[in-house]
């Protein structure tokens, strides 16, 4: 029977005890982790969001009513108990900051009983996913996803701290918009109001920090809640949370000095790790030819080779068929592995053809300097002397090779770089690498729409020297967008914008916008443009993955409160969920039955 914690007032959390609290009393509240009964002892782990406390129940100080309660307490009972803090008889338990310490109970009431919880509520515990997030409520009560929440509860506070320090003004922008679907799909809220007619959850507040910026507010920033209706991964969720920013009269280096000196307090608060600034800066075009890939994780090697020069004339069919197309050939380095088994290699080949590789091509460096390979035989020993020279081939290396257009070659290579790094544990947790990624294009060729889509969005501002190449080579137009990237994630982009009304035109038009179509869609902006605005840029992380890789989890689903599961589904909620007739009548909106079997 639950009891009323009426009269007494909580004084500190339990870790906020210690040896300095001796003789004091004091009166805490929270959970049960274990009991252990000795006889005239029982001995009570109490947990809250602090840790663990232990307290001391002892027969002959409590009386036998009290002593026969305490005795029934079970995992996750909800007590208050009344007490004085102690120096530990039984030996210091240096696991935990108050194992030095304990209470010994005086009074002790039952503020809630409970069931016995489908899991244990420990730290690092194996029970499948679903299960926790199922009861999410109890898997949240665990230390490890409780730190978690905290570490992004300061992060949030020391980033507003910070801004605010350097000038940015904390604004919200509507979460209900106009939807404008160019990018990923929108989530479409219907309006009773307005029937037939429908709102977008915001994808990002993209327009609306650049309208703010026309309003002459110079500096902004929001933790923006943000939605968009896209395939998950690990790091990505449905809904999701930026630190969004947009800064006035500024350049990139602008941008990129305050974000780096962000960063550098984030992690130094929170972490007490140094952050050496200027961070580093890649072109997309250096990233891509080193690293396969426009977010490098850089606390490794293995970087990508051109041997389209070396091979041109050799007798392997593959390569030479993969020039002759305009692709080129590249291959990798892996340093002493060439006695890697067969076996392994074969699943390499198969983890390539998964990203568009129609094979791997391979030489093994054997410790005697011979070669063992799936194309030796198409090329001569001067061929093959040349190819692992450019290589920088040694004994015991694995040579891998991809051939094909460059994209593709891009794709194999950067990915079995990562899958190389993951089996040979050189994915350090503990290192920290940040890079700058600049000079992205400004278009990227959709084969599903047959047309340039923006790599970033419609609104980057090309690099100004090819302005020209709008109209006429749109692939070749650099952006002056840039990406921050941290141990091969991409946790923050951002991009100077375009604030002429003339060339913001041109953009759509190299889009397929019709100018009436861009009007329909973006007229609020484009009429902005023509009263005053200043140069404009911006920024936004995603505070998710930010606190994942400081928090060094692999999954955002472990430091949000309650997250979503593959299919965008709440697995203790349960939505999404059908709702009754009358609300869809209210709103004019028919459902119509899918037959899944067709």
């Amino acid at each position: 029977m639950a009891e009323s914690m009426r009269g007494l007032k909580r004084t500190c959390r339990c870790a906020e005890l210690s040896e300095k609290n001796i003789g004091q009393e004091v009166t805490v509240m929270g959970w049960v982790q274990k009991a252990r009964n000795t006889g005239g002892l029982i001995f009570v782990d109490r947990r809250d969001r602090s840790g663990l406390l232990q307290i001391n129940f002892q027969e002959d100080k409590l009386g036998q009513e009290l002593f026969d309660k305490a005795y029934k307490l079970r995992s996750e009972f909800v007590i208050a108990v009344v007490g004085t803090v102690v120096a530990r008889e039984g030996g210091i338990n240096k696991n935990i900051p108050t194992g030095a310490i304990e209470v010994v109970a005086t009074q002790l009431r039952v503020l809630s009983e409970a069931q016995t919880p489908p899991f244990p509520i420990e730290e690092d515990i194996k029970t499948k996913e679903e299960l926790r997030l199922k009861y999410r409520y109890l898997d949240l009560r665990r230390p490890d996803l409780q730190r978690n929440l905290i570490m992004r509860s300061r992060i949030a506070t020391l980033t507003r701290q910070f801004l605010a320090d350097e000038g940015f003004l904390e604004i919200e922008t509507p979460m209900l918009n106009k939807s404008t679907p160019e990018g990923a799909r929108d989530y479409l809220v219907p309006s009773r109001v307005h029937p037939g007619c429908f709102y977008a959850l915001p994808q990002s507040p993209q327009l609306f920090k650049q309208l703010l910026m026309c309003s002459g507010y110079d500096r902004y920033f929001q933790l923006a809640r943000c939605f968009r209706d896209e395939d998950l991964r690990a790091d990505r969720q449905p809904e999701f949370t930026q630190i969004d920013m947009e800064l006035s009269f500024v350049d990139e280096d602008d941008v990129m000095d305050v974000n780096e000196r962000l960063l550098q307090k984030l992690f130094k608060e929170i972490l007490d790790i140094d952050i050496e600034l200027p961070i580093q800066r890649m072109t997309w075009q250096e990233a891509m030819d080193r690293f396969g890939s426009d977010k490098p994780d850089l606390r490794f090697g293995m970087e990508l080779n051109d041997v389209s020069d070396v091979v041109k004339g050799c007798g392997f069919g593959v390569f030479t068929g993969a020039l002759e197309n305009g692709g080129s050939v590249r291959g990798i380095n892996a340093k002493g592995q060439g006695g890697m088994p067969r076996k392994k290699i074969d699943a390499l080949v198969k983890f390539a053809k998964d990203f568009g590789a129609k094979g791997l091509a391979y030489l093994c460096i054997n410790e005697d300097g011979t070669y063992k390979s799936s194309f030796a035989k198409f090329m001569t020993e001067d061929e093959l002397h040349a190819l692992v020279d450019k290589m920088d081939g040694q004994p015991g290396d694995l040579l891998l090779f991809a051939a094909d257009r460059n994209k593709v070659v891009y794709d194999v290579l950067g990915n079995l770089r990562l899958e190389l790094a993951r089996q040979l544990d050189l994915l350090d947790k503990n290192e920290y690498r940040f890079l700058w990624v600049t000079e992205f294009p400004q278009f990227e060729y959709s084969e599903e729409e047959q047309r340039y889509v923006a790599m970033h969005h419609p609104f980057t501002m090309p690099m100004e020297e090819d302005l020209e190449l709008l109209e006429t080579e749109p692939g070749k137009v650099r952006a002056r967008a840039y990406d921050i990237v941290l141990n091969g994630t991409e946790i923050g982009g951002g991009s100077i914008r375009i604030h002429q009304d003339d060339i913001q035109e041109r953009m759509f038009e190299a889009l397929g916008f019709t100018k009436e179509s861009a009007y329909e869609q973006f007229g609020f902006l484009m009429n902005a443009f023509k009263y005053g605005v200043p140069p404009h840029a911006g920024l936004a992380y995603g505070l998710d993955r930010l606190v994942m890789l400081m928090a060094k989890e692999d999954s955002i689903r472990d430091v949000i409160a309650f997250p979503k599961v593959k299919d965008a589904s709440c697995l203790m909620t349960e939505a999404p969920s059908r709702v009754d007739d009358k609300q869809l009548e209210e709103l004019c909106i028919g459902i119509t039955e899918t037959n899944d079997e067709e």
